[in-house]
């Protein structure tokens, strides 16, 4: 299981952006290069999860600290 690496604020804006391109794609699905929207899966998946492998790999951690 990966370790809680993502806190709230940054897990809201990676399931805005991951809808949103998630949206893009079903919106303009007739343009040449529309299936890159689909990367939208990537950071919608890591917010929902809230755990980022690159972050780990970083050693960054966005969540706040227990007290």
């Amino acid at each position: 299981m990966l370790k809680k690496n993502v806190g709230t604020i940054d897990r809201a804006i990676r399931i805005i952006v991951g809808l949103a391109l998630i949206a893009g794609f079903f919106l303009n699905s007739g343009g040449s290069y529309s299936w890159l929207y689909l990367l939208g899966i990537v950071p919608l998946a890591t917010g929902l999860m809230g755990s980022c492998p690159p972050y780990a790999l970083l050693g960054i951690n966005t969540c706040s600290m227990k007290k």
